[in-house]
């Protein structure tokens, strides 16, 4: 916990991303040294041509034609030794950067879906391997080479005037080319990087419902669906693709030709005299080093524009969900639960799921939550596990509201048991013990508790059986009762189940009423989210959710003994009451209930 703490309060800047590479300045300048001793080995070729040209030839000596190519030979093994050591160091940079911010990426992605306030969320992992991909290929020696370009080109001038002249007109061009190609390209990539992130989140919303989508035969619907979203990305990344495609032409076109002619150009100042062939070649090999960083550059732009994206959007995710403030640690909760004036309000529309709930719950209590569909039951368990943030109000577990909890250190005294129950990848016994440290004896415990140990011992591996992502080989009630054992690992002081009898039989159920009775006895709190009447024996006190606000609050006992009539279901519509032709209005009677 004090490592976790100690992480999270290095992230205090205002550039979270900036300051995790900043901590890097000496592998930084380490890489810069490298890449200094790379471009002065890279003069080797020059100065090779010039001494075999202006001595070798004149002289007509062998042993100085071997030595230097000794010497040469050993300078060139020279640059790939170095330049795999910078390769190597810039891999492992990459690789620590990730490893320092990833955590970071996580749990603020995993705040921005929890939230559902953040279109990027869902792809800041990609977003991160794709900086550290960025970060560790050669598209970033372009920029650590680029600051060589005037050293060249003033080793050019040197050589001659013109031939400077020639090369520093050339890159001029392609430096004007590279404006150019992100002038043309900048939006349409911007478009191309938002359509694609939308229509991947459709393809995989669509994949994730794959069961329904093949039961009700609408493949073709959700195709065309998707299909409309991928062609408008091919559109823009095809003109991307185009404008791009023309500009490095003309780039290549530039290049080579400059190449010849300051070659051309150096034939001529031989021909008068004023430069040696030597310096001739040397100054053709130079200039295609004057012109290699710009055209490196261009070439990578379009990694750099998506890296920039990249970071921009990672930035603004961190900027989002900043890392948590240090707070004194919280002794275990009791399960003293209190809530007050809690409001819950859909981002973006005026519609309040819930307004003004408040109600106190002591170690012991079962309370059942009952109401009309889309009354706001779900929203309010997810609220009083901290899965959501109030609109007003609090929620306040033990006396301090539930956000003042590390969720890392609470986690263990709640228990959950959401309506959609998802199981992850890994074993049974995984799964139970929330993919913590296992404890065998709780995990068997939890299980037995739920009543589906024996039905464990039926599986292939018994607690070692893999489920595969979602649980693929267990049945509705089987996921549920999974998710009830895990709800009730390591006895939690709350529990919050919403629905749990939805998808049970006979046996299941009675394995549920025993495992509330249970947790009940232990002084665990419990909020039972039902539509039936079957858990009511279980609670001593009952909440009615009637279009977001309470029309019922109080025991058990006093609600069975005004409107509790055997065998008919709990609520009824809401904000309506279901009278027979002789009744008459009962003042007393909560809204909605039948």
């Amino acid at each position: 916990m004090e490592k976790m703490r100690h992480y999270f309060s290095e992230f205090s800047g205002k550039n979270e991303l900036v300051a995790c590479v900043l901590r890097c300045k000496k592998e930084l300048w380490s890489i810069g040294f490298f890449s200094v001793i790379i471009n002065l080995l890279m003069l080797t070729p020059s100065v090779y041509m010039l001494q075999v040209y202006d001595r070798v030839l004149s002289s007509g000596n062998k042993v100085t034609l071997i030595m230097l190519t000794l010497i040469v030979i050993w300078l060139f093994f020279s640059i790939g030794v170095v330049e795999w050591i910078r390769n190597i160091l810039l891999i492992r940079l990459g690789a620590y950067l990730d490893t320092r911010i990833n955590k970071r990426i996580f749990f603020s992605a995993f705040e921005g879906f929890l939230r559902q306030s953040t279109a990027h969320a869902s792809q800041s992992l990609a977003d991160l391997t794709l900086l550290r991909q960025f970060a560790s290929g050669n598209a970033l020696f372009a920029f650590f080479d680029a600051p060589w370009f005037p050293v060249y080109l003033l080793i050019i001038f040197l050589l001659h005037p013109w031939l400077g002249i020639m090369a520093l007109v050339g890159a001029i061009i392609l430096i004007l080319l590279a404006w150019l190609n992100q002038r043309l390209t900048h939006d349409a990539m911007n478009q191309a990087g938002s359509i694609s992130a939308a229509a991947t989140l459709q393809a995989n919303t669509c994949l994730c419902q794959a069961e329904a989508i093949a039961a009700m035969g609408m493949q073709e619907a959700m195709y065309c669906k998707w299909l409309t979203q991928h062609e408008a990305f091919l559109q823009q990344q095809n003109l991307v693709s185009e404008k791009s495609a023309l500009v490095a032409a003309a780039t290549r076109f530039i290049r080579l030709a400059l190449q010849s002619g300051v070659l051309g150009l150096g034939a001529l100042l031989v021909l008068k005299g004023e430069i040696t062939p030597g310096m001739m070649i040397a100054g053709s090999i130079l200039s295609g080093r004057v012109l290699a960083p710009v055209d490196q550059l261009i070439a990578v732009w379009k990694g750099w524009v998506q890296a920039q994206q990249a970071w921009q959007r990672l930035s603004a995710l961190l900027e989002q969900f900043p890392p948590g403030k240090q707070a004194m640690p919280l002794p275990p909760p009791d399960g003293n639960l209190r809530v007050e004036n809690l409001s819950a309000k859909l981002p973006g529309l005026a519609k309040y799921p819930l307004r003004d709930i408040s109600f106190e719950l002591q170690p012991g209590d079962v309370m059942m939550v009952t109401g009309p569909s889309g009354g706001g039951k779900s929203t309010l368990a997810r609220l009083l596990v901290g899965a959501a943030e109030p609109f007003a109000g609090s929620v306040r577990l033990d006396g301090a509201e539930i956000h003042q909890y590390d969720p890392l250190t609470l986690g263990p005294y709640l228990g959950y048991l959401p309506q959609d129950i998802q199981l992850f990848e890994g074993t049974v016994a995984e799964n139970i013990a929330r993919f913590a440290e296992p404890d065998e004896e709780k995990i068997v415990a939890a299980a037995r508790h739920a009543g589906i140990h024996r039905m464990i011992l039926q599986l292939p591996a018994g607690y070692d059986t893999p489920l595969g992502p979602g649980g693929v080989i267990l049945s509705g009630g089987q996921k549920q009762r999974l998710g009830l054992a895990r709800a009730l690992y390591h006895s939690p002081r709350l529990i919050v189940l919403d629905e749990p009898d939805a998808s049970l039989d006979e046996e299941g159920k009675q394995a549920l009423i025993t495992a509330i009775r249970r947790q009940q006895a232990v002084g665990s709190t419990q909020i039972i989210i039902t539509h039936t009447r079957l858990l009511l024996p279980c609670s001593n006190k009952i909440l009615i959710l009637n279009n977001g606000r309470i029309s019922h609050c109080g025991t058990t006992q006093q609600f069975m003994q005004r409107v509790a009539t055997p065998g008919q279901p709990l609520p009824g519509r809401a904000g309506k009451k279901n009278r027979s032709p002789d009744s008459t209005p009962d003042s007393s009677r909560p809204a909605g209930i039948n």
